[in-house]
């Protein structure tokens, strides 16, 4: 058995093809991102991966759409979307396949 400590990795991805990671692939990243209310990320987009996420906890917008706790979004490459924690919020994003340098911002 092995424990790691989620605080220790760098913005919540801890299985990836970086450092410090869980599970060092490329097949696939995973993070459990919190954000505080009004956090926000600039409009890009992902040229390989697919990227799905989450909602844990609050409420948060993307692609000009609110999503609450338990709903699932999936960006398919290409989908423009920003990001915008409407409330303190929880999610966890998964991207497939793991594409380092895959995100493009339009700003």
């Amino acid at each position: 058995m092995e424990k790691f400590d989620l605080n220790k990795m760098i913005k919540g991805w801890f299985v990836g093809d970086f450092t410090p990671t869980v599970l060092k692939t490329k097949d696939v990243e995973v993070s459990v991102k919190r954000y505080s209310k009004g956090d926000s990320e600039l409009e890009h987009f992902h040229k390989i991966a697919t990227e799905i996420t989450t909602v844990i906890s609050g409420r948060i917008k993307m692609c000009d759409s609110i999503f609450v706790s338990n709903d699932i979004i999936v960006l398919k490459p290409g989908q423009v979307t920003r990001f915008e924690a409407l409330e303190d919020s929880v999610t966890v994003v998964v991207k497939h396949p793991g594409a380092s340098n895959d995100k493009y911002t339009t700003e």
